[in-house]
């Protein structure tokens, strides 16, 4: 059997996330045709074209087929860890505390520029292959940890060379505005002008950057610094994002609406009204309960106002070495459901066909004719069994590009 022809996974439950009356698009006894890396044709088995009588096939013998899933929000490429701050918090401190006191993000950035950038790779595999082992095909990796212009970009280009290293589409952010480094403490507007703006226009040129974030919040930036960045963003033609509304409300929400960006993150702190704005410039709400989790947040994300208004909510692992080391895109579904009160579609159009609008990617996340052949076969017999279950992995085999 050649690339160019197509072969038939029959006997299988299909969740295909194409959003018709049918909860999770679910199709019993179906089949999926594959041919050059896509999705051919999916239906009933019933309803096989006589073009796919003759062809290859491969049972499944009932099991689960999903789009594979896709994380679009993590911090992986980092030096170090935070296990002692982890400790602090536990001992009373809040995230706020941490900050102010020069751990949290700055604490990182001292690793991080003291990594080479094998180092940064060779740290960033395991926890990759973690979220590979969940049958994800994509993920995010943004910047951040740098702070300065070499740092920056190294963590760019590992995060490129993660994408060569392993079968999985890697997309990077730069978060240049992700804090301010010592060496600009109360400098902020220096940061900005001075390194975090030049920084980006050499990523840019550099072929490193898919789109551009900034943590607007009341221990990092105010939204008239973002802006700053998300002008240039704009000028270079990329899309933003931004990391909004986790710990305060700071207005930053609305500001992402403004610029059309792909996606506002954590939320916690959003309003209705900020809802109602991501509704009419198509922002997705990327939901992060590993954060929530781990820094003990008591504010809800709004839930009823996205579902109210028409918002598609994608959910991640926000995988990073202080707020939220969870590399388990499976959980941070549990944890959707059972913080949140997301449902169990909810959750895994969170992982697959949202979370593929916020990286602004319009051929995965679903399973239908001229999409991805990306896909994941679960040992399971309903979708919600995917959220439901905490700590297991029921994965039964990975295809990519067609590829198992």
């Amino acid at each position: 059997m050649g690339d160019t022809d197509p072969y038939l996974i029959c006997n299988a439950k299909l969740a295909t996330m194409n959003g018709n009356d049918t909860p999770y698009g679910q199709i019993n006894e179906g089949a999926v045709a594959i041919c050059n890396g896509l999705v051919d044709w999916v239906g009933p088995m019933s309803d096989l074209p006589t073009r796919y009588t003759n062809c290859a096939r491969k049972s499944l013998n009932g099991r689960l087929i999903t789009p594979a899933l896709i994380d679009c929000h993590t911090h992986i490429v980092h030096g170090g860890d935070r296990a002692l701050e982890f400790e602090m918090r536990l001992n009373g401190a809040s995230y706020e505390d941490v900050a102010r006191a020069g751990g949290g993000i700055v604490s990182t950035v001292k690793a991080t520029r003291a990594a080479t950038p094998e180092d940064l790779v060779q740290s960033a595999l395991p926890r990759l292959d973690a979220l590979l082992a969940e049958g994800i095909s994509t993920v995010e990796i943004k910047s951040g940890y740098g702070l300065d212009r070499e740092t920056e970009l190294n963590m760019l280009r590992a995060a490129r060379r993660l994408g060569e290293l392993r079968p999985i589409t890697v997309k990077t952010t730069f978060l240049g505005a992700h804090a301010t480094p010592a060496e600009y403490k109360t400098r902020d507007d220096a940061y900005i002008d001075t390194v975090c703006i030049p920084t980006l226009r050499a990523a840019h040129a550099e072929g490193l950057v898919d789109a551009v974030d900034g943590f607007c919040e009341n221990i990092a930036f105010a939204p008239a610094q973002i802006e700053r960045v998300f002008k240039v963003a704009r000028e270079l033609g990329l899309p933003v994002k931004l990391h909004a509304e986790q710990l305060s409300h700071q207005g930053g929400t609305a500001l992402a609406a403004h610029y059309g960006a792909l996606s506002v993150d954590h939320v916690e702190y959003a309003t209705e009204d900020d809802a109602k704005a991501m509704a009419a410039s198509g922002s997705v709400a990327v939901i992060l309960p590993g954060a929530f989790y781990t820094i003990r947040e008591t504010q809800a994300p709004p839930i009823e106002h996205f579902r109210r208004h028409g918002v598609p909510m994608a959910l991640a692992t926000d995988c990073n070495p202080g707020s939220s080391p969870l590399t388990s895109l499976l959980l941070a579904m549990n944890m959707g459901c059972t913080l949140f009160r997301m449902t169990p579609e909810e959750a895994l159009a969170g992982v697959t066909c949202n979370a593929a609008r916020a990286l602004g990617l319009t051929d995965r996340g679903k399973i239908a004719a001229g999409m991805r052949a990306d896909l994941a076969v679960w040992d399971v017999e309903t979708p919600a069994e995917l959220a439901y279950r905490i700590g297991f992995n029921p994965l039964y085999t990975h295809i990519y590009e067609g590829k198992q």
